[in-house]
């Protein structure tokens, strides 16, 4: 397979928001094309955190082959720059099986770091970095996660609220660039010369993508989310860990300190998810798919033979 493409390895990658049908897609082809499933969820590489990020099922998994699941402990840091490295290891890999890879997952700065590399961080000045150093130990890590949060809350998405390093890093950038880590990803624009990809977009009506959200949050709730999480910190994990700053864990710790009850904690979740998705669809309105499908839409055979024409088209 791969030599009809000119020594560029064909991939097939499915993005979308989060609770979109993502994961069922990526099955269906990987099962019809008899490969692998390499993951692009920032969250789901944590070990023990299985519910609330929806995970595919131990049956799936047995099915077929996913990789980048369950790689870390949830008190270690995974960043894109490690992704980008192990998910190539893995698509020459399984390409060197006569197999075309799939990238499946909602963490779409993980898959522009594989496409596109790693944007260069610029020096930072010496006033700028003491300046924030010394203003972090008076004014406190929260002071400056707001702030990051107002400036970037996509990057303030991905940094756990107690990790100093990472929010000072973020503010260092913007405070000598003038631009956000955020700004300067979408503007790195050198491309991997290495794949040929079919790039597909899964999406849906907003309406119908939050009521697909709403109803998933119930069921993690009624599949035994919170007996995760006492299962977890019982792992002696912490809540500061970066595993555990993770969008359908972390708005439940109130409710399990009796600071607020179960029914708000919940429709927390279910809002913080709900902005998620919004931004992951403003960050897919910036990119070219070879493929837009509508969820509610999707036929899979109309599907593969669309996406075998393209990696036809793509010689």
């Amino acid at each position: 397979m791969t030599q009809d493409f000119k020594n560029k390895i064909p991939l097939i990658i499915i993005q979308g928001p989060t609770a979109v049908g993502k994961s069922e897609l990526a099955l269906k082809i990987a099962e019809e094309l008899d490969s692998s499933i390499i993951s692009a969820d920032s969250r789901q590489v944590y070990k023990y955190l299985n519910i609330g990020t929806a995970k595919p099922t131990t049956k799936d998994q047995n099915l077929i082959n996913h990789h980048l699941i369950d790689i870390v402990k949830p008190d270690e840091e995974y960043n894109a720059g490690m992704f980008s490295e192990d998910a190539d290891k893995l698509v020459k890999e399984i390409s060197s099986q006569d197999r075309i890879p799939i990238i499946c997952g909602g963490t779409g700065f993980y898959i522009k770091a594989l496409l596109d590399g790693i944007f260069k961080a610029p020096e930072i000045p010496i006033d700028i970095r003491k300046h924030l150093r010394t203003s972090i130990e008076t004014k406190g890590t929260e002071f400056f996660y707001k702030q990051l949060k107002k400036i970037d809350p996509d990057s303030a998405m991905r940094i756990n609220e107690n990790d100093a390093n990472r929010i000072i890093r973020a503010l260092e950038i913007f405070e000598t660039t003038g631009k956000t880590i955020t700004q300067l990803w979408d503007e790195d624009t050198h491309t991997n010369k290495s794949y040929k990809t079919i790039n597909i977009i899964v999406t849906e009506d907003r309406e119908v993508l939050y009521n697909r959200i709403n109803n998933r949050v119930d069921r993690m709730v009624d599949c035994g989310l919170l007996d995760e999480m006492h299962e977890i910190l019982g792992k002696g994990f912490k809540r500061t860990d970066p595993g555990m700053n993770t969008v359908g864990y972390k708005e439940l710790f109130p409710f399990l300190d009796g600071e607020k009850e179960l029914v708000e904690s919940i429709d927390k979740v279910k809002q913080n998810t709900r902005n998620f998705a919004k931004r992951q669809l403003t960050w897919y309105r910036k990119i070219d798919f070879d493929l837009t499908l509508v969820s509610k839409s999707i036929t899979f055979s109309n599907v593969l033979d669309e996406i075998m024409k393209k990696l036809q088209e793509k010689r």
